[in-house]
């Protein structure tokens, strides 16, 4: 008896000690965020931590607008993107165990239309290979075609087949958006409804993610939504919600940090929560089993030492750090940034949201990781700060860049014609058609299929020419590169240096008279 008395006052005292430090790691999160924010001068943020089933921390930090400076809170929504893409594949994990498809279907199975740079790879593409990016194409090939764009999901598909690959098939990682929209009308065309109504029938309104959304027209005055930001020269503008309604099961998803717990409840139970069953656990494994492995850069190895390996699952990014799998998703979307983290060993899992485009949810991975799980006598990092400074060297290189190109613009040169013959209709068969029109000497361009994409092009050294937008958005200017022979304008080259989009994809030809516009509708 005496034993046992000493037993449970030993068990009461451990875990007092342990409940103490969670308490105390969460006060510490809490006040790092509060600061972080200052330091970053991002306008609103929230996060949600979960461990062992039970929700440790769910805050909002900021404002939701610089407008109108009203506060963020728990059930505030913000966009997280790509934090998607392990819906849409644990939507087809439940696909798998009602025996409706198999992870190594082909896609032509189900989408016949489905055709690449390949006969050989748009016959062979299968499911598997749909969700952990290893088709053949770079990183983001392809996302002007649904980024802002009128296409349906089902035309982006279809005008991918124009992409030039950069790898052979299954060799190379390469991180695929329009793969992944393919995925989700997979399930769409083998559940008989659309991607939105799965997600929202199967996993929204079951988990009780009351408040997430699909689109952003479900958005009305009551929603209580923050508003996406761009900072320029330190100073946060609210800059329009970009409707990404046609790249559905790779980043349509808008959620609130309450809402995300229950996500990540879910995925840290593999597959199973309150007596229900949503996919069987070893899907779970499946999806954190790296398909596609990737290199770990120099600066990777010197800055986490305890990284041996690093791929992409299906729907999910993997690591190891601290001895333990780090299962894990970004998400970037105009003005929103996002990072969702799981470690299943630990039963631990949290997620990060910010409203302008940053680095801090990234920081914040490792910063809350470091924190509990780290070695004692480890020398921890300040990542937020680190990553801070990368931002302000960002910063400068921007400014250092800028001024190099006027530096060396060529002042003295003139285009080979007169302004109005670069004015006319332009077409790139992959995407399709942009408009010049010449305006009393001004030369105004618009994307016939993004209208987003508008603006202004004035002269800057021989036949180039530079491209301002009239639209509020994330990127920056660009030049139009005109080639004209014999006296005519033949084809126009359009670049805008960013990490995201590659606009010299397109290779636009001059052509006498605007062709009809695309009859592919949306089927969302």
């Amino acid at each position: 008896m005496k034993s046992r008395i000493i037993f449970t006052i030993l068990l009461i005292s451990v875990s007092f000690v342990t409940f103490g430090q969670v308490d105390e790691k969460v006060n510490t999160i809490d006040a790092y965020m509060s600061q972080a924010i200052k330091d970053w001068n991002i306008p609103g943020a929230a996060i949600a931590i979960v461990k062992d089933g039970e929700v440790i921390l769910e805050k909002g930090y900021g404002v939701k607008s610089v407008n109108t400076n009203e506060p963020v809170d728990k059930n505030t929504l913000f966009a997280i993107a790509s934090n998607s893409k392990a819906y849409t594949s644990a939507a087809l994990a439940q696909l798998v165990d009602a025996g409706k498809l198999s992870w190594d279907d082909k896609v032509k199975k189900h989408l016949p239309y489905f055709e690449l740079y390949n006969d050989c790879v748009s016959e062979d593409m299968t499911i598997r290979d749909l969700l952990s990016h290893r088709s053949g194409l770079k990183t983001f090939s392809g996302d002007l075609l649904w980024y802002g764009t009128d296409y349906s999901r089902e035309e982006v598909i279809r005008r991918a087949k124009f992409l030039k690959p950069t790898y052979d098939f299954r060799s190379h990682y390469g991180y695929q958006n329009i793969m992944f929209i393919t995925a989700g009308e997979v399930v769409a065309a083998v559940s008989g409804m659309s991607w939105d109504e799965y997600i929202q029938k199967n996993f929204l309104d079951k988990l009780g993610m009351g408040s997430t959304l699909t689109s952003i027209t479900a958005f009305d005055k009551k929603t209580n939504k923050s508003e996406p930001h761009n900072e320029i020269k330190g100073a946060n503008e609210v800059i329009d919600w970009v409707n990404w309604d046609n790249i559905g099961g790779a980043g349509a998803l808008i959620t609130s940090a309450h809402d995300a717990t229950q996500w990540i409840k879910l995925q840290l139970n593999k597959g199973s929560l309150e007596n229900e069953k949503f996919w069987e656990e070893d899907q779970s494994n499946t999806m954190w089993t790296i398909h596609t492995p990737k290199k770990l850069s120099n600066w990777h190895r010197k800055n986490f030492p305890s990284k041996h390996f690093s791929g992409y699952g299906l729907g999910w990014d993997l690591f190891d750090y601290h001895g333990k799998l780090i299962v894990n998703h970004g998400g970037g979307y105009d003005g929103f940034i996002s990072q969702t983290i799981l470690v299943p060993e630990e039963n631990f899992g949290f997620i990060v949201m910010t409203n302008n485009n940053n680095s801090l949810s990234y920081a914040m991975m490792y910063q809350v990781l470091d924190l509990f799980f780290a070695p004692e006598d480890m020398d921890k990092k300040d990542w937020g700060a680190m990553f801070l400074e990368y931002k302000k060297q960002g910063l400068v290189d921007a400014e250092a860049n800028e001024k190099k190109i006027k530096e060396e613009r060529k002042t003295d040169t003139k285009p080979s014609l007169n302004i109005p013959s670069y004015a006319g209709y332009y077409e790139d068969e992959m995407y399709g058609g942009l408009t010049i029109v010449d305006r009393e000497g001004i030369l105004y361009f618009s994307f016939d299929h993004t209208p987003l994409f508008k603006g202004t092009i004035e002269h800057w050294q021989d036949d180039t020419f530079r491209l301002h937008w009239s639209t509020k958005m994330m990127l920056p200017k660009g030049m139009a590169n005109f080639n004209v022979n014999e006296g005519k304008v033949v084809d126009l080259i359009i670049d805008v240096p960013n990490p995201d989009f590659d606009f010299t994809e397109f290779h636009f030809f001059k052509k006498e008279k605007k062709t009809k516009k695309s009859s592919v509708k949306a089927t969302y």
